[in-house]
């Protein structure tokens, strides 16, 4: 591995890089960013506390690490992260990732497309498993469901650019003098649907969010949390589902959407019982619902009426996508069976 100053220069993109507790994953995370085609980036690592000496590691290889005295959770850590450096555009990445050689050129010739690209979305492919995909950009539905478009799907497919209603900030690129139109990260997420609340806001303020099909990188999956669901998890994303509804929906729209909205509560209720966990879910909702008028509502900028609308209907065929998408990966899942048994 190529040994980089201490310090971040004024290139067009940094490669932003939160850390927990992951120097398993650290080595070869840089490791496919010193393979890049595109030079013209920076590398920032910023660790939310971590005991593992992520940070001694790093500062012995000369990688420039903001060291935070505690874990303060995924928004705190890119917010530090973005508001230190003055790039053009900085490229979010999560430390159990390895990207393809042209990863960072790919994403950075499609956010240059136009200004009012927000940010994109990567294709991020299960690193184990790399014939399934993991996400091709996030998406949001009437019920209040986020979900990973594509996740466990053929690789073979999404090869389409196209517009998503959110980048998943696990490898995403954004133009970085959006945020300070439209905010940050939300600290009070802590982690989990940060990055589809953040993005909600840029299209309320008539931003667009892409996926970009060249820019591949493989990712293990819940390399800081552990595992795919777990009490944490859950709750957490329970209570950031509250957080995200009501900072950004219109009045007018929560009331059009309160039954699709607790219809979709009550399914994911029987699907966490199922699990175990309806307690962690019944508590996070609990600690929505008793702490969201701490939240900030946005304020939607005059004349974006016609973007509210739009997102509705994007809200509408999101939920549509959804079951598509699920009756697929059911389908996929049987002949999978089927196959294994002959």
């Amino acid at each position: 591995m190529r040994e980089r100053s201490g310090k971040t220069g004024s290139k067009r993109v940094t490669v932003i890089i939160p850390n927990y507790n992951g120097l398993a994953f650290l080595e070869p995370c840089l490791a496919a960013l010193e393979r890049q085609t595109y030079e013209n980036f920076d590398i920032l690592v910023v660790d939310n506390g971590s005991g593992d000496g992520s940070v001694q590691w790093l500062r012995q290889r000369g990688i420039p690490v903001i060291p935070l005295k505690e874990n303060l959770g995924f928004a705190a850590a890119v917010n530090a992260g973005i508001r230190a450096v003055k790039s053009p555009y900085v490229l979010l990445l999560n430390n159990d990732t390895e990207a393809e050689p042209e990863f960072v050129e790919e994403l950075v010739r499609c956010i240059s497309r136009s200004k009012r690209i927000f940010a994109v979305s990567s294709k991020m492919i299960q690193l184990h498993h790399r014939e399934l995909m993991d996400s091709a950009g996030d998406m949001y539905c009437v019920l209040g469901w986020a979900f990973q478009r594509g996740v466990g799907q053929s690789s073979r497919r999404y090869n389409r650019m196209g517009e998503v209603f959110s980048a998943c900030a696990g490898a995403a690129i954004y133009r970085r003098e959006v945020f300070e139109v439209i905010g940050y990260f939300d600290e009070k997420h802590f982690a989990y649907l940060e990055d589809v609340d953040v993005c909600y806001r840029a299209k309320l303020f008539g931003y667009h969010n892409l996926y970009c099909p060249k820019a591949v990188v493989y990712h293990v999956g819940s390399g800081t949390s552990g595992s795919k669901y777990n009490e944490f998890k859950v709750k957490l994303a329970a209570r950031n589902q509250i957080y995200l509804n009501y900072k950004n929906m219109p009045w007018l729209q929560l009331a059009v959407n309160s039954l699709p909205l607790a219809a979709g509560v009550l399914v994911k209720y029987g699907f966490f019982k199922k699990l175990g966990f309806e307690k962690a879910y019944l508590e996070g909702l609990k600690e929505g619902f008793s702490t969201v008028s701490s939240c900030r509502r946005v304020k939607v900028p005059r004349g974006k009426a016609v973007d509210c609308m739009a997102i509705q209907w994007e809200l509408m065929a999101g939920t549509f996508l959804y079951v598509y998408e699920f009756s697929r990966r059911q389908i996929g899942k049987g002949m999978r069976k089927i196959l294994r048994e002959f």
